[in-house]
């Protein structure tokens, strides 16, 4: 079994592209001297909107790798993470046989992911346009991560996460988390993000644009600049980069992550809720708020963000804000979104190499509520041991890093037991765990033919669940995602208040997202130009929007986050709140898993694959699995419906799209599970597979199921998703709700894919 090695990771290489340059050395040169690089875009139109500036990419820069792009077609997203991750793994040069493939990981940071491709294939399609349907493929968060994999030959942890601008910092966390639990040596982590007119419209429908480049925390500022580009660092275990020689560039001491359960796209103005993710950094990296000497903060320029970000730094870090020095690098790069995280981090670490804290540019006179020091215009020599960087977003989900240049103590969690104590189902099959029993018990299809292609819906009657106020706001993912969560803390017997809601938290895995907003804030837009943009929609067409929804409507305010793995999403939601849970810095967790269809989606999958009554067939689907410490779950006597002994993820290393046939990560995935959880394949007594009725995924894992247990007796197999259809990423949560609707004869296998190759191999036990 592997296990953490003291929990120290360190960085030791950086790779960058922004409006600043193709490097990580042009973006610390334009940063640490103040260089605008917000300039008029030249790459798309900007008629319509309240500016023409964004921090750009220029034009020229083409990544080495082939990642099978259909012909004649890039997405500049994913384009951009290739870039800065050969600059990152260029430099440190640290290839499979310093660091087996296996214990490579990548964990990528998105908001808008693959968007362009997705534009890109719905225009052509709306004009009679032929078009490559492979182009798809290359739509969700998780293809950049697999197309990263593949590029590097990665077939460790493989995963892509997606809270909107707090992407990059959560994914560089969730990196170094993965480090310290044993899981991986060394993750290629970062975050990207390109500019589009869905994008720009989107932030101009809000108001929320700067007509000229943003002047962060300044009285006279008037909103954000847009910006483009990609951040990738390289971790590695510390003890590990000594070894092999390896400058260490700076320490990655602590992740803290908070909900703030107020607003779509407004900041709790008391600033308590991102605060809580400043302190859960800090506690976790070992180190008192009086040892921080620089923050690079999120910084937008806008109205609301910057006085509220102020308050949660005098909040989070108390009297010791009064003596930090404050940047926003935003200033000159503009806001990159889901990368923002990412280059900010990589800024630090530059920050802290060189002892310099880089200036916030185009400063004028101090707004009264932001009246920290925020190095006005010009860099400032600085003795920094300890840096945050802080990155919040829409859907209040909030991010911040501890960076360090010293050794610093690593946080000791107490160890407990990880019980499943409440679970929300909606289902083809209906509401609640108990329909879907009966319908797996009773064999019965929940799935109809809809134009020759097996669906299966979702019957839910919102109005029993949701007043009209409150769904007001809500797309058909967020209600899901509410309903599932209403659902599970009722079958737990969890009432959440002030007393305990800081202590629950949520993790959303969702494999496409809120397509259906995506599509109803888009349309229009495509059809007549900006003006048709919105505002009311576009804060729910980010990723991360359903999770937000939870927090305010439901009043989890823990730690929060959304995992995209593909159709692995669910059981990667399941595994990191596992993970939070472990680590103690939570008392429970609401993994949520939802998707749902529109007639585009299916439309799209059908022309990837084949559709048919017969064959493979789409599902919508909303689950919650109530995850709480045993002992906290003791404490107010709950009684758990089973274990997660723990849990496996490997990837196949292939690209997008591309798996291993003979289905050896779906192996390693497996057996690193059952490892984890201290047994045999022999004591396993049932599998829940991921068999969705497509060869090229069905047959990979029944020779892998095949190896595993060979020579012994093979447990029953069940396939729920026969009878229920492929529910996208909530394909491992219904799993585990029909394996603990009823009692459990022994450990349980439930084994999830993506279909880009990473696999995540999950355990269940009956409670102890």
């Amino acid at each position: 079994m592997n296990t953490p090695s003291q929990g120290r990771v360190v960085v030791v290489g950086v790779g960058a592209i922004t409006s600043q340059g193709p490097t990580a050395e042009d973006l610390w040169l334009g940063a640490s001297q103040g260089q605008v690089a917000i300039r008029p875009v030249e790459h798309m139109s900007m008629d319509g909107y309240r500016t023409r500036l964004a921090g750009e990419v220029v034009a020229g820069h083409s990544p080495k790798h082939d990642v099978g792009y259909p012909t004649e077609f890039t997405d500049r997203a994913l384009d951009f993470a290739l870039i800065a991750a050969e600059e990152a793994m260029g430099s440190v040069g640290l290839g499979n046989d310093a660091v087996p493939a296996e214990r490579w990981g990548v964990v990528l940071g998105t908001c808008n992911a693959g968007l362009l491709s997705a534009r890109h294939w719905y225009l052509a399609r709306e004009r009679g346009e032929p078009v490559d349907p492979r182009v798809l493929l290359f739509t969700p968060p998780q293809a950049i991560a697999e197309a990263l994999a593949g590029a590097f030959g990665v077939r460790g942890p493989v995963l892509s996460v997606n809270t909107a601008c707090a992407a990059g910092a959560n994914a560089i966390g969730y990196a170094a988390d993965l480090i310290r639990s044993g899981r991986a040596d060394a993750v290629l982590a970062g975050g990207t993000d390109a500019l589009s007119d869905v994008l720009v419209a989107g932030f101009n429908s809000l108001e929320s644009l700067s007509p000229v480049p943003a002047a962060p925390y300044s009285k006279d500022r008037q909103g954000l600049s847009l910006g483009e580009g990609s951040g990738m660092l390289v971790l590695v275990r510390a003890d590990l980069a000594r070894e092999l020689g390896r400058p260490i560039l700076a320490e990655v001491a602590g992740l803290g992550l908070s909900a703030d359960g107020y607003h779509a796209t407004a900041p709790r103005p008391d600033g308590t809720g991102a605060a809580r993710a400043i302190q859960a950094a800090l506690r976790s990296s070992g180190r008192a708020a009086e040892d921080v000497v620089y923050v690079n903060s999120h910084g937008t320029g806008t109205a609301k963000n910057d006085p509220a970000e102020t308050m949660a730094m005098k909040v989070g870090l108390g009297d010791a804000s009064r003596s930090v020095a404050v940047s926003s690098t935003k200033s000159m790069i503009g806001h990159l979104l889901g990368a923002a995280g990412a280059v900010e981090a990589i800024v630090t670490v530059k920050a802290i190499e060189e002892q310099l804290a880089p200036p916030t540019a185009s400063f004028t006179a101090g707004d009264p509520d932001c009246d920290l020091d925020y190095t006005p215009n010009v860099a400032r020599r600085l003795d920094i041991g300890v840096a945050m960087s802080n990155n919040f977003a829409f859907g209040g989900a909030n991010a911040s890093l501890v960076l360090t240049r010293d050794a610093s103590p690593p946080a000791t969690p107490t160890a407990d037991r990880i019980v499943i104590t409440g679970v929300g189902v909606l289902s083809s099959a209906g509401v609640g765990t108990e329909v879907l029993r009966e319908a797996f018990a009773n064999d019965r299809r929940c799935t109809t033919d809809e134009s020759g292609a097996r669906v299966g819906r979702v019957p839910l009657d919102v109005g029993e669940y949701l007043t009209t106020k409150a769904r007001r706001r809500m797309d058909r993912l967020g209600i899901f995602s509410v309903v599932a969560s209403r659902l599970a803390l009722q079958d737990a017997g969890l009432t959440l208040d002030d007393g305990n809601r800081t202590r629950v938290g949520t993790v959303l895995g969702t494999g496409i997202g809120p397509m259906e907003t995506i599509e109803a804030f888009a349309r229009p837009l495509f059809e007549s130009g900006p003006r048709a943009a919105n505002p009311a929609l576009f804060p729910n067409t980010v990723y991360n929007a359903a999770t937000g929804q939870v927090s305010m409507h439901v009043g989890a305010v823990g730690p929060t986050t959304t995992v995209t793995a593909g159709h692995a999403a669910g059981a990667g939601a399941l595994a990191y709140a596992f993970d939070i849970l472990s680590r103690d810095e939570a008392d429970g967790m609401l993994a949520i898993a939802a998707d749902t269809l529109t007639d585009t989606v299916i439309g799209a999958y059908g022309e990837i694959g084949p559709l048919t009554t017969d064959g493979f067939g789409l599902a919508e689907a909303g689950i919650a699995v109530l995850l709480e410490r045993a002992s906290a779950a003791a404490a107010r006597g709950a009684s758990p419906r089973a274990e997660l002994l723990g849990y496996g993820i490997a990837s196949d290393g292939r690209g997008v799209g591309r798996w291993d046939r003979d289905g050896h990560g779906i192996e390693r995935a497996l057996r690193d599970a059952l490892e984890r959880a201290g047994l045999r394949p022999s004591d396993v007594t049932a599998v829940w597979t991921n068999t969705i009725g497509l060869p090229d995924v069905d047959d990979p894992e029944n020779l892998a199921l095949a190896r595993l247990f060979e020579g012994s007796a093979a447990p029953p197999r069940f396939a729920p998703k026969r009878l229920f259809g492929e529910p996208i990423g909530a394909g491992a949560p219904l799993a585990l709700a029909v394996a603990t609707a009823g009692e459990m004869d022994g450990p349980a296998l439930v084994v999830s894919s993506s279909l880009g190759g990473t696999h995540i191999g999950l355990v269940l036990g009956p409670v102890r």
